[in-house]
């Protein structure tokens, strides 16, 4: 019997697909819609196992609506500017275009041979000017409405990048990218004002009943709606300032406050400017980057000015004013009161500058409270507190203390945001250029809408650090209407990129604007997005802001949330390897021999195995996708990647589960040649109708686990077709019935294993009408069921009988059943309480 010759068959129908244009999105949109998007992939020149997860669970969801007969958009583009190309072409004198293209043209072969679903004609890239065209188009509607700004401020500066990097492109005070600590920088950049929408952005995510609740969750504390109070601290100084306000969620603690402190940024540090220690304090914090995290983490340190705050609610209460690193100019008004006994971060500050730490919160009513090295930031009663003291904290006291504060116009109750506005300029060649200009005052112009797009200068080499952009005369100055002018030299963040590239999809090929209001109507929002986890703050909330801002003050469009609905996949992991002096190993390196893991090159060294983790190049433990596919062919990738755990897990990578899903794919050939064995045997009759019911059933169980995501059971029902099918064929069963059931089987793994089922429906010569099986329900339903047999309530066995079965009838069979038998032995039976088809509750 032949084996499945994968290579040839997989080649046939990639070469089908494309040829026939089988998956081009249709222009009828008479029809149900349903737009399915995966993550915007970065050319990086290989795909890796992530990509082939990812992509793998959105063409099941696709193939499966395209069978249901939905108008399905199921695209393909590529978030190509960015840091990497740049570097890359310095490391290997290339023009970054060259490498970016050269990439694409390699991962589009390498994703066209999983055979997915994709209408490859909608392809866009975002480096290209017919896409970043349209972007700047935005970037000035938006400039227009005063969502875009600059301005002169601190920033996060990646060293070995050399570029800003937003707060959420900081990963544990490192740049995502190049993982260098971040340095605090101040330039004038250009900001989108997401923070106006922050309230709409928390409160939508209500609405987004499709969404994972744990990426909702990241959203909303990353939004950190919080409310509170502005206080007002009165200052004795020599200087011409007479009160410091600041932000708090807490004012219930102020009688438990020892000190004030300022961002290094607050305008009242222009009063210290030539103080020197000041000065090298300033410098001190520039080693630490701009984010919460970063400064959460590092060493808390202050310079003691000579102001004093009066606290607000006692003014006979004098605490001395401090600038500390801890504080953020961006957040509430860049001041803070301290209260070292219920903050960790003010108790650490309290400790090393010897300053008071006075409990105002216990725990238990009339109990003091003794702080050492810990805060307590737990509930209880305010004492230590004057007019406060007993009252619940902080349910009741925070109310009181805001009631006190605005009587005595102190204070005044406050909403706050946790959110940054997003700063969008990097010191960069490779990406979207900005469409401003400046005069010869240095005032900012929009570059007039019949110059766009700003074009790129073709660069052939990139060897130098910094921006190539600012010294690119001929192309940074430019003259309109003999007026001088200087370009814009930064480029936009890539994440603008990927913040909108969704609506181009719908139309692809438009000229005059970035989407036709027509095609956004009828395609958006996005039925199903799928992407990693990673993605919950940089690209989903950005897109979300994005929208937002499109529909700001406009007429015509009005969609405030992109995609319906998300489901993030997990990683593909793999061992991790190290030889002897802890050198990351890679699999490629490693053979096995009597069962110990050696090295290839020395089958003497053992090399030391780690735990199992996501696949990274840093750690060597990727497996290239391409050589699997080659090996075992797209489908049994395929197979593999969604049969080892639910596709929101992680899965496992191993070679004897690869291995398996192949010799699963050779199983189902097998069966393949015995349908067609005994479709040639042409009995006349069936000899009953187990494989209609099994056909019924099968689709059945798929289409409820396509709904829930269950991509894993699905490959287990396969495994358990399979075996039934061997066994139902061994029943004689006519040609005209073998045919119509099997093909629906086809149809149904289609959507798993599209190759291997294209090849066994054309071998049956019944192409045609090729739409998702309808299953028949009164076919589903079990004609036996499983009833639970209990003594005095207590469950002693199960039992199975055919469904309604008279209650007389099943206790007969109870009382001849081994198990139960001896239960009753001498005993009387009071009654019985049945459920029909369900539960025999005997009571003895």
């Amino acid at each position: 019997m032949t084996r499945y010759n994968f290579k040839e068959i997989e080649q046939k129908w990639q070469d089908f697909w494309e040829e026939n244009k089988t998956f081009q999105t249709s222009t009828d949109k008479s029809k149900e819609k349903f737009y399915c998007l995966e993550m915007f992939p970065y050319p990086s020149g290989k795909i890796h196992m992530g990509h082939v997860r990812n992509y793998t669970i959105g063409d099941v969801l696709a193939r499966f609506k395209k069978l249901q007969g939905f108008n399905v958009l199921h695209p393909m583009g590529w978030d190509s500017f960015g840091m990497p190309a740049e570097n890359a072409a310095k490391q290997n004198n290339l023009n970054p275009k060259q490498w970016t293209e050269e990439n694409i043209s390699n991962m589009k072969r390498q994703l066209k041979k999983l055979g997915l679903s994709i209408d490859w004609d909608r392809e866009i890239s975002t480096c290209s000017p017919e896409y970043y065209k349209h972007q700047q188009e935005f970037f000035l509607e938006l400039y227009d409405k005063g969502l875009v700004y600059r301005k002169e401020q601190y920033v996060n500066w990646d060293p070995v990048d050399q570029t800003v990097l937003a707060n959420e492109q900081v990963i544990d005070g490192k740049g995502w990218r190049s993982g260098h600590p971040v340095e605090r920088k101040k330039l004038n950049q250009w900001f989108f004002n997401i923070t106006k929408f922050s309230n709409e952005l928390l409160e939508s995510l209500d609405t987004l009943d499709e969404w994972p609740n744990k990426v909702k969750i990241m959203q909303k504390n990353w939004i950190g709606k919080s409310f509170g109070c502005e206080v007002s601290f009165k200052i004795i100084s020599s200087k011409p300032i007479e009160e410091i306000k600041c932000f708090t969620t807490r004012p219930d603690t102020l009688f438990g406050s020892s000190f004030l402190a300022l961002s290094i940024d607050h305008p009242l540090s222009k009063y210290y400017e030539e103080n020197k220690d000041f000065l090298d304090f300033k410098n001190r914090c520039s080693n630490t980057g701009t984010t919460e995290e970063a400064i959460a983490n590092a060493e808390k340190i202050g310079f003691k000015t000579d102001l004093i705050a009066i606290n607000p609610l006692d003014k006979n209460i004098k605490i001395p004013v401090y600038f500390a690193n801890f504080v953020l100019m961006d957040y509430g008004l860049g001041a803070v009161f301290g209260c070292p006994a219920h903050d960790q971060r003010d108790l650490d500050f309290a400790k090393k500058y010897n300053l008071k730490i006075l409990p105002v919160v216990t725990p238990k009513l009339e109990e003091d409270l003794v702080i050492n090295d810990k805060a307590y930031t737990g509930p209880g009663y305010i004492f230590n507190s004057d007019f406060l003291d007993g009252l619940k904290s902080p349910s009741e006291s925070i109310l009181k203390t805001i009631e006190f504060l605005e009587k005595e116009n102190l204070g005044e109750k406050k909403i706050n945001f946790r959110l940054k506005d997003w700063g969008i300029s990097r010191q960069r060649y490779w990406g979207c250029p900005i469409p401003i200009i400046y005069d010869e005052n240095n005032n900012p112009k929009k570059v007039p809408k019949e110059m766009l797009p700003v074009l790129l200068p073709e660069i052939k080499k990139l060897d130098e650090t910094g921006n190539p952009l600012d010294r690119i005369s001929d192309w940074k100055n430019i003259k309109i209407n003999n007026n001088n002018f200087k370009r814009e030299t930064d480029t936009l963040d890539t994440f603008v990129d990927s913040s909108w590239y969704f609506l181009r999809f719908c139309s692809p090929k438009n000229n005059n604007y970035g989407f036709s209001q027509e095609d956004v109507d009828y395609w958006m929002p996005v039925d199903q997005y799928i992407g990693g986890v990673e993605h919950a703050i940089l690209h989903l909330l950005y897109s979300r802001f994005f929208m937002n801002a499109l529909s700001f003050k406009s007429k015509n469009f009005n969609l405030k949330e992109p995609f319906k609905g998300l489901f993030t996949q997990g990683m593909v992991c793999h061992e991790t390897y190290k030889d002897n002096n802890d050198n990351w190993l890679s699999p490629d390196e490693i053979e096995v021999i009597n069962g110990k893991k050696v090295l290839k090159s020395d089958n003497s060294k053992l090399i030391k195995v780690g735990p199992s983790e996501s696949m990274s190049k840093s750690k060597k433990n990727t497996i290239d996708p391409e050589n699997i596919i080659n090996n075992f062919g797209a489908d049994s990738v395929r197979l593999f990647i969604l049969s080892d755990s639910p596709p929101e897990k992680d899965v496992q990578w191993s070679e004897e589960g690869i291995s398996a899903s192949y010799k699963f794919i050779q199983k189902l050939w097998v069966l393949n040649n015995k349908f067609h064995e005994e479709i040639n045997k042409k009995y006349l009759k069936d000899q009953d109708d187990e494989l209609i019911k099994f056909t019924s059933k099968f689709i059945y169980k798929l289409e409820n686990n396509l709904k829930n995501f269950s991509y894993n059971i699905i490959i287990a029902n396969m495994h358990e077709a399979h075996s039934a099918l061997n066994k139902i064929l061994l029943k004689k069963y006519k040609f005209s019935t073998l045919i119509e059931n099997y093909k629906k089987i086809l149809i149904a793994i289609s959507i798993i294993i599209p190759h291997f089922s294209s090849e066994c429906i054309d071998q049956l010569e019944d192409s045609q009408d090729l739409r998702w099986p309808q299953y028949n329900k009164s076919l589903i339903e079990e004609d036996e069921t499983n009833i639970v047999i209990q003594i005095n309530g207590k469950k002693r066995n199960i039992l199975n009988f055919k469904k309604d079965t008279k209650e007389d009838d099943i206790f007969e069979q109870i009382i001849k059943d081994k198990v139960i038998v001896k239960y009753l032995v001498d005993k009387k039976i009071k009654k019985k309480i049945y459920v029909k088809n369900k539960l025999m509750n005997i009571i003895i």
